[in-house]
């Protein structure tokens, strides 16, 4: 062990304690990611904090030897996030922690406000709704600053914050989203439940399917892929379908807009708004190609992600993080294929795209989709995720013993 501002350091996870700070343990991604890595450190012999709101994830985290602590992270109120501070430099002082990793705004500036005085190491999980901000945040952005390591979900945004933040590149870390790729495994979902989901959606016997998921926005590109519908079928498409599963409900008007040019287009018995859909994984089994035609760049594409895990090609713009995960020639050779990549808003392209990728024979549709579910268990699965921010820890402890 070393010493730094009489604190003891460890030199390696075993034996060090780390503070996980998390919005909430509810079942979703960020909460069950922090419970993954959890396992990893106690399975490493380090001890690990987790605070957050409550959730049905306590008490699975406790069952497996972790502990909680209740802390309300996400807030602006300035009492709160003194509060706060408080209450995790009182932690780190009695517990002796040696590193903290904060998830979002609110808990970044309360564990940042202790980085000098502490002298703990701080990693930071990048919240993206910042980059959708118009006005920078200049709080969160000296919170980022403190950070020993910045995690991204994507080249992207490391990319985006270096600029919006004037952060040096060589704190950022790309570790991608996890995606469940035991849920979202081809050979874990029955043909019998594709089967189900193309009865609903009305496909005919030998019509192909190319599933559009996501909730319905002006963002997503549904309009350019209607008009690209209409391409296709002057230029002779025949039975294929396209399949709009998402929330319509936050963006009523432009579910309707998107309805309306189908209509106006004599497209409509071809392109089908399903809703929300409640089995994904059978969504994209029972799909033949997925389409994710977005207009503005998102810092990570779960659907594309999850359409890989899946082993489904994908057809989608070259905006954000999306060329990160949808790779395509001239990029790559074409052996690392895993689909199709277009100007964002061009229907022309769109169209041109979706045509060549339905165009492919049985053996090259293969090659693709197997290439596609290699690399979606390389990079997403909830392991991978988890040993990459484990590795992270273990640098920096190691550095700065």
């Amino acid at each position: 062990m070393s010493v730094e501002s009489g604190r003891p350091v460890s030199r390696s996870l075993p034996g060090a304690t780390i503070v996980q700070i998390v919005p909430s343990l509810d079942e979703e991604p960020v909460a069950r990611g922090a419970v993954e890595v959890a396992i990893g450190l106690l399975r490493s012999g380090a001890r690990v904090i987790t605070m957050s709101e409550e959730g049905p994830l306590v008490a699975e985290l406790q069952g497996l030897g972790g502990e909680w602590l209740r802390l309300a992270s996400e807030t602006a109120n300035p009492l709160t996030l003194r509060h706060n501070t408080r209450v995790v430099g009182d932690l780190i002082a009695a517990e002796r922690v040696d590193l903290v990793h904060a998830h979002g705004v609110g808990a970044a500036r309360s564990a940042a406000a202790l980085k000098n005085g502490a002298g703990l190491l701080l990693v930071l999980s990048y919240a993206p709704a910042d980059l959708a901000r118009r006005w920078r945040n200049k709080p969160y952005g000296r919170a980022l600053a403190l950070g020993d390591r910045i995690l991204v979900p994507s080249r992207y945004v490391a990319a985006a914050i270096a600029a919006r933040h004037r952060l040096a590149a060589d704190r950022t870390v790309v570790i991608p989203d996890r995606i469940d790729t035991s849920r979202f495994d081809p050979a874990a979902v029955s043909p019998e439940r594709a089967m189900v989901l193309r009865r609903g959606w009305k496909i005919g016997r030998g019509e192909r399917v190319v599933l559009v998921p996501g909730r319905l926005d002006p963002t997503r590109g549904q309009l350019t892929a209607v008009e690209a519908v209409r391409i296709l079928v002057n230029g002779g498409l025949r039975n294929v379908v396209f399949i709009l599963a998402g929330d319509p409900r936050a963006h009523a008007d432009h579910a309707q807009a998107v309805a309306a040019q189908a209509e106006a287009l004599g497209v409509a018995a071809l392109v089908r708004q399903v809703g929300i859909c409640t089995d994904m994984p059978g969504a994209y089994r029972a799909a033949d190609f997925v389409l994710v035609p977005r207009s503005e760049p998102p810092t990570f594409s779960r659907p594309a992600a999850e359409a890989m895990a899946m082993a489904r090609p994908v057809i989608a713009t070259t905006v954000g993080a999306l060329p990160e995960l949808v790779l395509a020639p001239p990029a790559v050779d074409e052996a690392a294929r895993t689909g199709w990549l277009v100007p964002p808003d061009d229907p022309v392209a769109l169209a041109r795209a979706v045509a060549e990728a339905l165009a492919i024979d049985a053996q090259a549709y293969r090659a693709i989709a197997m290439h596609a579910r290699k690399l979606a268990e390389l990079w997403f699965s909830p392991v991978r995720v988890a040993a990459a921010t484990l590795a992270v820890y273990a640098g920096l402890l190691e550095r700065d013993a």
